[in-house]
């Protein structure tokens, strides 16, 4: 879903901008701008950034989230990086994650330039390709964790393998180390597509119709004119599908801890599952928060790069 933060930061540097630039379309003053933001604002601290800095301090303790606490300083942090041998490859997993979720959106933007292109009313089937997205995650959980089953046990995928006399394929999708994180990968993707694909789709019916003529007249036409028109005018919204599905892989949880749990032997934990187990399962409150806190970090790194990045393409097409 899409972030909160960027809608806040968004009107309060809409808003600056529009004073600085004397086009002040309400007619009121600053003070009163900033009054009615200000309420936001402090909720938006209170319930985002205050959180954030009690589990940094947290990180700090050697404490199981009920008893008392004890100040150890950076122990948890040198144990998370140095002694922890499910922490660096759950960080790769997650980072893999999110690179394949990366990869779909220019399929999604693909599969949009089709629907806009080629289908008359194409409302109905964007909406169908968004149903997934409505579903509950442990719907789609228990929905594929049904498909992968053996096929003793009625797992259609692996029953259609056998019908295709592809036995060797057969596998135990969901309890085989070597392939159980690409089958959650696969889930994501299958969920996610029709979402981006809306975003996507969004974005291309903006563009401006007499762009397009006008691009049609000078020959530019089919894959020429995506290359040359519709990429560089809907890099904001591509943008905008890469930032929350990045961000959005990095914090995965609900539909890894609904098909897998984070086995078999840790071989689907990421991040923020091995986060719960050290909070909850073992009781191991102040680690789990120090888990939380590279989190955090990872997360706004990887903002401000892909921010970094897309500005300098915007530029560049601008």
């Amino acid at each position: 879903m899409p972030n909160p933060a960027y809608a806040l930061s968004a009107l309060i540097f809409g808003l600056i901008e529009e004073e600085s630039l004397n086009v002040n379309v309400l007619r009121v003053s600053k003070w009163t701008i900033a009054a009615f933001v200000l309420p936001c604002l402090l909720l938006y601290v209170c319930l985002v950034f205050v959180p954030i800095l009690v589990s940094m301090y947290s990180g700090l303790l050697d404490w199981n989230g009920i008893g008392e606490s004890r100040f150890i300083g950076l122990d948890n942090f040198k144990k998370l990086l140095f002694d922890d041998p499910v922490f660096w490859p759950s960080v790769k997993r997650t980072l893999m994650f999110a690179v394949f979720s990366m990869l779909e959106i220019p399929v999604a933007l693909f599969v949009a330039i089709l629907l806009n292109r080629f289908i008359k009313k194409p409302n109905f089937l964007v909406s169908s390709y968004f149903l997934p997205v409505i579903l509950s995650v442990v719907i789609i959980g228990q929905l594929w964790k049904t498909i992968y089953n053996p096929a003793s046990m009625g797992g259609m995928l692996n029953q259609l393998l056998e019908a295709l006399h592809l036995n060797d394929w057969t596998r135990a999708w969901l309890t085989d180390p070597d392939v159980a994180m690409y089958s959650l990968y696969f889930v994501a993707l299958w969920q996610y597509l029709g979402y981006h694909t809306l975003i996507q789709f969004t974005g291309i019916q903006n563009i401006p119709s007499d762009v397009i003529e006008a691009a049609k007249i000078d020959g530019a036409d089919g894959l020429k004119a995506d290359w040359h028109i519709t990429f560089p005018m809907n890099i904001p919204i591509f943008k905008i599908s890469i930032v929350l599905a990045f961000i959005g892989s990095l914090q995965a949880f609900d539909m890894i801890m609904v098909m897998t749990g984070g086995g078999p032997a840790h071989a689907t934990d990421v991040i923020s599952t091995h986060m719960y187990n050290m909070s909850f399962l073992s009781m191991k409150y102040g680690y789990g928060s120090s888990i939380a806190a590279f989190l955090v970090v990872l997360c706004l790194t990887a903002t401000v790069i892909i921010n970094f990045l897309f500005s300098r393409l915007e530029r560049k097409y601008t």
